[in-house]
């Protein structure tokens, strides 16, 4: 088995302890850090997809995204800079007034496994800061915004079309997920995407971005 296919495996297997000392001694064999990260990216989107159909559930899928942070760790001074954000950068906040992370702090692993830079804000995130952060960060191709509670719907339909009011709206993309959140609620609200789960979202990421 070739080291690089190790990798992917341990990275599938969610086997974090491995990874990293496999990483070093593919790249000690010579093999190129873009390919050893593209492996990795593959083996995540492997894992996605058998969330997607139920196979491993939302423990494993955390385990294989720790297991990849560590190879990347390992890999990041061999790359040269902006290669582990390859997609471009994006930004994460779960809306004002909802203190949710978990579910933020999933699709923010599995969208930084998709090969983008994810500046997370974290939590309860108010409108004005989101647009801040972009007007910082005015190559960010994605703005991903997350509701969990019913209650917090009102607050994602003012942030994104407090994104929408803004002069730099054509040059970024909005998606949108959550608990209570429905592709009709993403469309009404005048967002370009929706995403159902942490797999579909990096998907989504990499094709709003495109």
């Amino acid at each position: 088995m070739s080291k690089i296919t190790e990798v992917a495996e341990l990275v599938e297997k969610g086997k974090a302890k491995l990874v990293g000392a496999a990483v070093q001694s593919a790249l000690d064999e010579g093999c190129e850090a873009t390919e050893i990260l593209n492996s990795m990216i593959d083996a995540m989107a492997v894992v996605g997809e058998r969330f997607k159909n139920g196979e491993i559930f939302v423990p494993e899928m955390l385990v294989a995204a720790r297991a990849m942070k560590k190879g990347v760790e390992v890999l990041k001074p061999h790359l040269a800079s902006g290669a582990t954000g390859s997609m471009g950068k994006l930004i994460i906040a779960t809306v004002a007034g909802d203190l949710h992370d978990i579910g933020k702090n999933l699709v923010a692993m599995m969208i930084e496994s998709a090969g983008f830079e994810v500046i997370d804000l974290g939590v309860d995130v108010p409108a004005s800061k989101v647009i801040e952060c972009y007007k910082e960060n005015p190559d960010v191709k994605v703005i991903a915004l997350s509701a969990l509670l019913t209650t917090t719907m009102p607050a994602l339909k003012d942030t994104v079309a407090a994104l929408n009011a803004e002069d730099f709206r054509s040059n970024v993309k909005i998606m949108v997920g959550g608990a209570p959140i429905t592709k009709k609620f993403a469309d009404e609200i005048g967002a370009d995407g929706y995403s159902e789960d942490a797999a579909s979202a990096a998907v989504l990421a990499k094709a709003l971005a495109a």
